[in-house]
């Protein structure tokens, strides 16, 4: 597959009240966009949001971890594998890391950063010691680097690569070869309208207090707000499918991060705000020119008039189809699902069928796409 290929995806989402990611403050994060303040949600929350939403539907060992503790999870497989003790594991696995060029960090068993990798990756460096651990262990720390030099350590961090370093990417800035590009953009959601940061005071009673005693025990406050969020990101098929080696695997992983982008919610004040919300609308959009953000149909704030989430959709309707017409770059595929304007004779979902074509089922949705990307893909 070298053709370039982009899946943009198109979600609006409404949040009650809520603090999903804080800023420096402990407040939502905002934004100025057309002159208004907006809220808003990092990419980083959402994509992690998202990295924790895939375990729901794939193997923990499929996929992969971002930690500083690479030598310490390395030196815990040796032992597993070995019957070594700590200690020796511990220097088998400092020497493997060391001979990568990944720098040490401080605490025993940490990297100098967060380091991305395949828990399969991990597990393939252990199965290049795991024989000869013993051996290992009883040499002295010159000659154990000497030894462990010889051994493919890199070239396991170099392939095999789980769909969640194939999407997000991996950035090792001291060594290049470990660098994987990613395939997904993820913009930062913000709403369609104007936001109004506002605080909840809240105090917590002392429920052994004496009748004599009043007051609470604990007050305080929390910043909120509550906004329709127009979220968007977009999938390169053909980084994808370089950084996967595989067509089947390459479909799958679309189909993974759509699902997951989807149903997915940052879990900032969770407990206090009782905040997830399904979306509704997604729309995807397959591109052969180059992704497209539609966040312009909303540089002019959407008014509480209408409603906001409805007078959203129809927006990005309007927006697309123009842009569409305009620009004269036909989508090669277009898909939407959505809980608005359902019955008969409504504008809002007329002018969402108009842009996007019939209206689906989430599963739906999610086939057809990748029932495309399969005919795409046979085709080259």
């Amino acid at each position: 597959m070298t053709d370039r290929l982009y899946i943009d995806v198109h979600i609006l989402q409404t949040v009650p009240p809520a603090n999903l990611n804080r800023d420096d403050n402990g407040n939502p994060k905002e934004a100025y966009f057309g002159g208004k303040r907006r809220s808003r949600v990092s990419s980083q929350a959402w994509k992690r949001a998202t990295r924790i939403h895939f375990t729901e539907s794939r193997d923990p060992q499929d996929l992969a971890t971002r930690t500083k503790r690479i030598a310490a999870r390395l030196a815990e497989g040796i032992a597993e594998r070995s019957g070594l003790v700590a200690e020796d594991a511990q220097r088998i696995a400092d020497a493997l890391i060391k001979s990568t060029g990944i720098s040490a960090g401080k605490k025993e068993g940490d990297t100098a950063y967060l380091l991305f990798y395949g828990r399969r990756q991990l597990d393939a460096i252990v199965s290049l010691v795991a024989d000869t651990a013993t051996d290992l262990a009883a040499l002295d720390a010159k000659a154990l680097d000497e030894a462990v030099k010889a051994l493919p350590v890199k070239e396991q961090l170099q392939t095999g690569h789980p769909a969640d370093v194939a999407l997000f990417g991996r950035m090792v800035a001291d060594i290049p070869g470990l660098n994987v590009d990613a395939a997904t953009q993820v913009a930062h959601a913000i709403s369609t309208h104007a936001a109004e940061l506002e605080f909840d005071y809240y105090t917590a009673v002392d429920d052994e207090n004496t009748e004599n005693e009043t007051g609470a025990g604990m007050i305080g406050t929390i910043g909120f707000n509550s906004a329709t969020l127009y979220r968007y990101a977009t999938v390169g098929l053909h980084q994808l499918r370089e950084n996967l080696g595989d067509d089947k695997a390459t479909v799958d992983a679309v189909d993974l991060f759509i699902d997951s982008f989807a149903r997915s919610m940052p879990t900032g004040y969770g407990n206090s705000f009782a905040h997830r919300t399904r979306p509704s609308l997604v729309a995807v959009v397959v591109r052969a020119d180059q992704p497209v953000n539609l966040v312009s149909a909303y540089e002019n704030p959407v008014p509480a008039s209408r409603g906001i989430v409805a007078e959203s959709a129809r927006r990005l309707a309007v927006e697309f189809a123009t842009a569409t017409e305009q620009w004269g770059d036909t989508p090669l595929y277009v898909g939407i699902c959505h809980t608005l304007g359902t019955a008969d004779g409504d504008e809002t979902g007329q002018q969402l069928a108009e842009a996007f074509g019939v209206n689906r089922t989430f599963p739906e949705l999610r086939e057809g796409l990748r029932t495309a990307l399969i005919e795409r893909v046979n085709d080259n």
